[in-house]
């Protein structure tokens, strides 16, 4: 029991820090349809115009999308079986984190407070932002012009640009892992 309680802490703080990292991802697809059959895949330009972040960002992305489909065996053609769009957006999150230590006497104390008010501390709250963004990257049957599989991968953002491209890739592999449906995580 004294173990427990002294990893306790340790296992936490681990997965506090590891579920800040990390992508949740999510997929759906169409249940009707043979995933076996598609063999090749191309980008869809009108869908991704329309993903509202910077050209630099869409490149990154569908670089890691187009690496992803060759490694499992997609070819990219003129003539697909499947076309390829994505879809982004972004949440601002605010955390507030009321930071208070000191010791003090009783009542109010301070200025113009009841009791003593004596001793020292702090109580000022702690106000961070992060950006949380979601990219949706859609597989659209090219023949009959229909959705049969989405992916979703939701997490914070980095503007640090050393680590965006592989902030980007993180998202990407994650969210095509659940691809085809029934593979592997």
């Amino acid at each position: 029991m004294k173990k427990l309680l002294k990893t306790l802490p340790f296992l936490a703080l681990l997965l506090v820090v590891t579920s800040c990292s990390s992508v949740r991802v999510a997929s759906d697809y169409d249940k009707n349809a043979n995933f076996s059959t598609y063999k090749t895949f191309a980008f869809f330009k009108t869908g991704i115009d329309k993903a509202e972040i910077s050209d630099l960002d869409k490149r990154r992305i569908l670089r890691a999308i187009e690496a992803e489909m060759l490694a499992k065996g997609f070819t990219k053609s003129d003539n697909p079986d499947v076309l390829i769009s994505l879809f982004t957006k972004s949440n601002q999150r605010v955390d507030v984190y009321n930071n208070s230590w000191g010791y003090g006497g009783w009542g109010w104390g301070g200025y113009g407070g009841f009791g003593p008010g004596w001793g020292w501390g702090w109580n000022q709250p702690n106000v961070s932002t992060r950006t949380e963004g979601v990219l949706f990257i859609d597989l659209i049957d090219a023949n009959k012009k229909e959705l049969v599989w989405q992916g979703m991968g939701t997490g914070y953002l980095t503007q640090n640009m050393e680590k965006k491209e592989e902030r980007i890739k993180e998202f990407v592999t994650e969210i095509m892992a659940k691809y085809p449906p029934g593979a592997q995580q």
